[in-house]
């Protein structure tokens, strides 16, 4: 009934292929509903937010969970569990159930790792893209890029290759009056050529934005789209077209040109600068609903936003195309906290909103609903175990437990 109320192919056998949590850079995991794959590849480990998996049923019914979990020091494997649901006279198989049956698989996708880029001097290493590419959708926790060099990012990579682009970002502060969702058009303006300008040493360097029709509509279409199918009035089109007259002015006008299709939903100009002041301004933040705007904007002003909330270890992100999506934490691979030896500390919250996002994005609404409860109850109101990213605070392992003790 779940996959027939989705947009996944009914009728396809649910197979699911995984692995454990490895390394900041670590593996990808990848699980997939015989057409539709989720890649995984989780923050610092070895944290346990695939068994959070677990502990979700494939139908409607109450969470089994599962009866062990064996581990080692990189993997985490999910073990057979007898428990079943029968949910108006029909049974209900569990995560774990689908595991035993054969019928969910555990697999690991490696080389998203900075060595390995490194090594075979590609931000995404060709065997690597091609096994991402036989996915549908993949969840991603961060990578490194380095600094300086020509070696792209790997994030901008994949958006480029998959054609994600719709780079969606939420945030709600329920106290405050606060929900937010941005729209950020995740495959032009300065980064589709930000390992491409020129540079004269010691005397010029030049990059280059890029905006295109095409590319402004579909990200216009999305977000308008997505006010009118959840009640929203009102989007804001975020841009400095006062002073990049040609590629933000294009994408100012595109958008209105959208926005004359969706009647009842008020379109309004903002420059950039004055709506980075906004957010703070508790006065007037919460009249603000949908926001779209170019890459490099969108990218600077969620993790504005992302503090506001808690922190952009609160945050998730969602990578949307025609063909892929991918979800990820919004924060980058904090390389000060692998430096100083924090990588244990490092707060998980970003990619199980990340996960939510992705289980609302197949279909599995009321998975979703039960694990954003469960990050509510353990960081909004219990807060009994609280991540700082400092020693003083809990580790990723203990915040992961946490969780699972209330699923």
């Amino acid at each position: 009934d779940l996959l027939e109320a989705s947009d996944v192919r009914t009728g396809d056998q649910v197979v699911a292929q995984a692995v454990a949590l490895s390394s900041l850079d670590g593996s990808i995991i990848d699980v997939l509903h015989d057409g539709l794959h989720l890649g995984v590849d989780f923050l610092s480990g070895p944290v346990d937010a695939l068994s959070v998996l677990s502990h979700f049923e494939l139908g409607d019914g109450n969470a089994a969970g599962v009866d062990s979990l064996g581990r080692s020091d990189d993997h985490v494997l999910l073990l057979h569990q007898e428990s079943q649901s029968v949910v108006g006279g029909r049974h209900v198989s569990s995560f774990a159930e689908e595991l035993a049956s054969g019928k969910v698989v555990l697999r690991k996708i490696e080389g998203l790792t900075l060595e390995n880029r490194v090594a075979v001097g590609k931000a995404v290493p060709d065997d690597v893209m091609e096994e991402i590419k036989s996915c549908d959708v993949i969840l991603k926790g961060p990578t490194t890029t380095p600094k300086g060099g020509s070696m792209g990012s790997a994030n901008v990579t994949l958006r480029s290759e998959l054609d994600l682009y719709a780079n969606v970002r939420p945030v709600c502060v329920p106290e405050e009056g606060i929900d937010w969702m941005f729209y950020r058009e995740n495959t032009e303006g300065e980064y589709v050529l930000g390992s491409k300008g020129i540079e004269i040493p010691g005397t010029l360097a030049v990059d280059f934005k890029v905006t295109t029709e095409e590319g402004t509509k579909r990200i216009a279409r999305a977000a308008f789209d997505y006010a009118k199918n959840n009640g929203k009035t009102n989007v804001a089109i975020v841009t400095k077209a006062n002073i990049m007259k040609k590629t933000d002015g294009n994408f100012s006008a595109i958008c209105r040109e959208v926005a004359a299709n969706y009647p009842g939903i008020e379109a309004e100009d903002w420059y950039i600068d004055i709506m980075t002041a906004n957010l703070v301004n508790k006065a007037i933040r919460n009249r603000f609903q949908v926001f779209v705007m170019p890459n490099l904007y969108g990218d600077i002003i969620t993790d504005e936003a992302a503090e506001i909330q808690g922190g952009v270890g609160t945050a998730g992100s969602a990578n949307i195309g025609d063909r892929y999506a991918m979800f990820e934490a919004i924060h980058g691979s904090a390389p000060r906290m692998i430096e100083e030896g924090l990588a244990d500390y490092a707060n998980p919250s970003s990619i199980f909103k990340a996960t939510e996002m992705m289980l609302r994005h197949i279909g599995f609404t009321d998975k979703a609903d039960k694990l954003a409860e469960v990050l509510h109850i353990c960081c909004d109101v219990e807060k009994s175990v609280v991540v700082t990213g400092m020693r003083d605070g809990g580790t990723c392992r203990e915040f992961a437990e946490y969780m699972m003790s209330k699923l």
